[in-house]
């Protein structure tokens, strides 16, 4: 002070005006009282501004040994480090002491003080001084000579949530990130900073959603009055109110902070996040960051959480193109996962489990649905481009879809909404839905649908025509007809009527008499073709051994002809009379001398 007068240099000098000390008016007459030896008592409330009061007037050893500085000093180390409120309290402090309490590492201290307790093993912690308010001084945190059971009793793993959710966001990204290098779950750093933003955006966040898979997380912002409310801000960042230039820094400094592993924070909180960064302007790299984050686990997500509005002054209602891109982040995740052997079999085993709970839908056939429930929303939106329902539609794979019924609900819910459009563009949307994959509800609807152009019509009560000849084929074709004549068909009725409504089952016992009918008559006629068949073998053999040449030698050909000379003259011997035969037989009987040679 004795400085500042001589510098000033003004002889009728009667006031000093101190604009800039560190902790205000409070603080300088703590600082008074010490220099005139009167009892100053320090607690975590004032130490903060007192030490940067010091510093700033200079109270150090230089001048005097046991100066304020080193008092305040010992008691940050000594006393306020080692307790978990009064690190929080002055932590909490430092938010008005900038940039004195930063570069006297007061805030980086206390940060790493209540990362390192966070972190601790809570067996140590008595829950009574912790999480809750009150005007009692916590103890230091190895004071542990009152450990009677009604002092002490089991500490969750959420303990430290509710107290580091009353820092600034700047002390609260420090605080988490010392948490992060110390190694802690990342389950539990989401489900903290779900906390914070449960607190400080409470439209952000609904209720009940605030648990993981490990803890269950009680909430105490329903006492809180305190925070933000969401404020929609104008075109220009220069119409951003205060409160919306807050909410934006928070926003963004949550979406940095978010741990990397895919379930570490819930699909919900990261599309509501997604939503107030498209409504603050947020930053289009942490935007961007944060759609990757979505798309990692898409299938998690809820239609309420997809309907994201269009805040860039689009025609369109909702924002398609959003949605568009974290259907492609996830199709990217998809793909990668896949090729990688160890989250393949990952996934394998999350697969087995969903099996095991009942819900065998893989992550594709998840995100189907919800894209089939996110486009029949939608397509009630007359501003809604064809172009832009197709490409949404295309996206996905068609092995993602093992029943198109969601899709042809959306493409007619798209049809009722846009009535003008022309037969050809009717015939191009119908085209993402697969006729063969619709159920018999939807087959019926369809036949009955005037809004449908009449190609498509056709096609389903074809397809609906060829389920029913593939069903019949296969039921005759059974090995044997004769034990599963009927158990296939109460099989298939049981199994029917549980997944069919109550207008399929009325038809159905008209259908199964038509069908046990054809049964029959088709076993008759199968009957009769084997009959006709050995018949048919019967003749065919005969036909060959008549058709079949004789084998044939020399000695059977001359013996042929002999006979036929024989049978000529047989003939003729019948046709000439008994005096011509006679002369005959005379003239060719052979002169008998030889007979009597002796040689």
């Amino acid at each position: 002070m004795n400085r500042l007068i001589y510098d000033s240099k003004d002889p009728d000098l009667k006031r000093i005006v101190f604009e800039d000390l560190p902790g205000g008016s409070e603080a300088f007459e703590l600082a008074a009282k010490f220099c005139y030896g009167l009892a100053v008592d320090l607690t975590a409330g004032n130490i903060s501004g007192l030490r940067c009061a010091a510093e700033y007037l200079e109270m150090t050893e230089d001048l005097e040994e046991g100066n304020l500085v080193f008092k305040t000093e010992a008691f940050l180390s000594y006393v306020v480090l080692s307790s978990w409120r009064d690190s929080i309290v002055v932590l909490k402090s430092c938010e008005k002491l900038s940039p004195w309490a930063e570069n006297l590492q007061i805030a980086r201290r206390c940060s790493e003080s209540i990362a390192w307790k966070a972190c601790a093993n809570p067996k140590g912690i008595k829950w009574a001084y912790t999480g809750k308010p009150s005007n009692v001084s916590s103890p230091k945190w190895n004071d542990l000579k009152d450990s009677s059971p009604s002092r002490t009793q089991h500490v969750p793993p959420d303990w430290w949530f509710e107290d580091v959710s009353i820092l600034r966001i700047d002390h609260f990204v420090r605080v988490i990130t010392a948490i992060k290098v110390k190694g802690m779950r990342f389950e539990l750093i989401g489900a903290a900073i779900m906390h914070y933003a449960a607190k400080w955006l409470p439209c952000l966040i609904q209720d009940g959603e605030l648990q993981s898979d490990e803890m269950s997380i009680s909430s105490h912002s329903n006492s809180w009055k305190g925070g933000f409310h969401m404020i929609i801000p104008g075109t220009k960042d220069d119409n951003l109110s205060i409160q919306a230039k807050d909410q934006r820094t928070i926003v963004e400094s949550l979406i940095s902070i978010v741990p990397p592993q895919k379930d570490s924070v819930s699909c919900g909180f990261l599309l509501r996040l997604l939503r107030a960064a498209n409504m603050l302007k947020v930053a289009p790299a942490l935007v961007t960051e944060l759609e990757k984050r979505v798309g990692m686990q898409l299938e998690q997500a809820t239609l309420a959480d997809l309907l994201i509005p269009n805040y860039n002054k689009s025609e369109t209602s909702y924002d398609v193109d959003l949605v568009q891109r974290l259907l492609e982040h996830f199709l990217v995740q998809e793909q990668t996962d896949s090729s990688s052997p160890s989250r393949r079999s990952f996934s394998d085993k999350q697969m087995y489990e969903g099996t095991q709970r009942g819900n065998n839908l893989n992550p594709k056939s998840r995100v189907a649905r919800l894209v089939d429930s996110y486009l029949t929303e939608v397509s009630r939106d007359r501003n809604l481009l064809m172009t832009k329902f197709q490409v949404l539609a295309e996206a996905l794979p068609e092995s993602a879809r093992t029943c198109d019924d969601g899709l042809y609900r959306a493409i007619d819910s798209y049809l009722k909404a846009h009535p003008t459009l022309s037969e050809h563009e009717r015939k191009r949307l119908c085209r993402v839905m697969d006729c063969q994959k619709l159920s018999v509800d939807a087959c019926i609807h369809a036949a009955q649908n005037e809004r449908l152009p009449l190609r498509v019509v056709v096609q389903v009560l074809f397809s609906e025509q060829v389920k029913i000849s593939n069903t019949l084929a296969n039921a005759i074709t059974l090995k044997d007809p004769a034990e599963t004549r009927y158990q296939p068909l109460i099989t298939n009725r049981k199994t029917l009527l549980e997944g069919t409504p109550q207008s399929f089952q009325e038809g159905w016992v008209t259908a199964k008499k038509d069908i046990n009918t054809l049964k029959f008559e088709l076993d008759g006629v199968k009957s009769k073709h084997v009959e006709l068949q050995k018949e048919m073998e019967n003749l065919q053999r005969q036909f060959e051994k008549m058709s079949k040449p004789k084998p044939t030698s020399a000695w059977s050909s001359g013996w042929k002809k002999l006979g036929k000379l024989t049978k000529m003259t047989t003939v003729e011997n019948h046709d000439i009379g008994p005096k011509i035969s006679t002369t005959i037989e005379h003239v060719r009987k052979p002169p008998r001398r030889w007979r009597n040679s002796i040689s």
